[in-house]
This record gives C-alpha cells, structure tokens and sequence, in this order.
C-alpha cells in the first residue's frame, strides 16, 4: 500500500449531531482525541474559520515535530477540515445525523502528494512512510473510540 493513500476510520456515537460537533470543533481538545497531537495552537485569535493557521505539536515514540495546519472547511454540524501543509496531507471529519445518532467519517487523502519533508522525515524518524500511514489509520480509529467516549461521557 501507498504512504498517500486515502486512510479512513468510521463509527457511529449515540449523541446527536450537535453534541458531537461541540467537542470535535473545539481543536484544543485533539490531544485528549488523538495518540499523536500533543497541542493545536491557534496562532492567532478568533474563532474556529476557514485560512485559520494553528500549530500543531506533534510527538510519536521520542520524535516530537511541528506541523502547520489551515483550516479549510467549517461547515458546522457537518464538516470540519485542515490541510497540514508540512505534510501535504487533509484531515476530514464527516458528520451525518441518523436519527438520535451521529456516524462520524474521519478521512486523511492526500490531496496532491505527500511533501518532500514528509516522505524524508518519516522514514528517517518515524519508521517508515507506509508503516506509519498504517499507524495513522489505527489511530484514526482511536481518535473515534476517544471521540465517543468524550461525547457520550
């Protein structure tokens, strides 16, 4: 499999759809989500908007990086987006009410291909670029499983 492959992970939470956005759309809850995040800093103030930069700190095993992430789609309740532009890579989250319900979609393309940092960095500190796209894909699933959980208390 490719290293810029489509990763993709999906459940269903049992909250509805604004409880879920709540806790998804306040990105300085990512750490608590997500095994890699460390933080999501806003660079500069405002509220959660399209071309919004925040820097993310990002830590695997002893390798700690920084990445810079632009939000490209706030569509509330629905779906929030941001390209990591050291990466290359797009960070999705998809939500759909199903009744009393929410299905949660997190997708990770690539929308080009992965930078050039990217394909050096990960096979120099993070064990390889397909192994650690497998790696990001579990923990895509993680981040869901921790999502749920937060919601649903």
């Amino acid at each position: 499999m490719s290293a810029d492959r489509e990763l993709r992970a999906e459940t269903v939470i049992d909250a509805p759809v604004e409880q879920v956005w709540a806790v998804l759309a306040d990105l300085s809850r990512m750490p608590e989500l997500s095994d890699e995040t460390v933080r999501m800093l806003p660079l500069r103030g405002g509220d959660l908007r399209v071309g919004r930069t925040y820097l993310g700190i990002n830590r695997r095993k002893l390798v700690v990086w920084p990445t810079r992430n632009v939000v490209a789609e706030v569509e509330p309740q629905r779906r929030l987006s941001w390209d990591t532009t050291s990466s290359g890579a797009r960070w999705i989250y998809e939500l759909a009410a199903e009744g009393e319900h929410t299905r949660v979609t997190h997708r990770r393309p690539v929308p080009r291909r992965l930078t050039g940092v990217s394909r050096i960095f990960a096979p120099l500190a993070l064990g390889g670029s397909e192994e650690h796209a497998d790696e990001l894909e579990q923990g895509m699933a993680q981040t869901l499983v921790r999502l749920k959980r937060a919601v649903e208390g």
